[in-house]
């Protein structure tokens, strides 16, 4: 069973559905845009955009996302889909427990709204949605990774009550 939600943004109706097969282009385009300004952004020019990223990131993406009690959910106006966010539920390893508590996590894997529409509540009604779902589903925090170069993402997060927790650090030596 499908079902959506409605909200109001700049006076037009937009819905949040579960991802449907028929929006697989859609989901193609959105994590393309997305990773064409990740590269954009990389100060390192470490990321790229592979020749087959586009026909087969999707496919990969939600595959995990159904392998790991996940949801995709998609924001759609005017019969057009303006942004996407998946995530997991993943479970621990087994050595984990060694040196983690292990509270249930969701994680958030993808989150983008199209270009032509940002910071008009896209990305925060799918980001509640998804808060939902790791809630329903007997989270108890939700984590994700966020380029370090991307600072609209980090600021949308910090927004939003998340807080650094690890940090990656790079250095090149060749």
């Amino acid at each position: 069973m499908h079902y959506f939600f409605v909200i109001m943004i700049m006076g037009d109706r937009m819905k949040i559905i579960e991802y449907e097969d028929q929006y697989l282009e859609d989901v193609r385009n959105l994590l393309t845009e997305l990773e064409e300004y990740i590269v954009s952004i990389d100060k390192d020019e470490l990321d790229q955009v592979h020749p087959e990223y586009h026909e087969k990131m999707a496919l990969i993406d939600l595959n995990e996302v159904n392998k790991n009690n996940g949801k995709c959910y998609l924001a759609i106006e005017e019969d057009e889909v303006i942004g996407l966010i998946m995530g997991t539920i993943p479970q621990y390893g087994e050595f984990d427990y060694l040196d983690y508590k292990c509270p249930k996590r969701g994680e958030i894997t993808e989150l983008i709204v199209t270009s032509k529409i940002r910071s008009k509540g896209v990305g925060q009604a799918l980001m509640n949605k998804m808060e939902e779902y790791f809630k329903s589903a007997g989270c108890e925090y939700i984590l994700v990774d966020v380029f370090a170069y991307n600072k609209n993402a980090i600021n949308f997060y910090g927004k939003n009550g998340y807080h650094h927790r690890m940090y990656t650090n790079i250095k090149r030596i060749g």
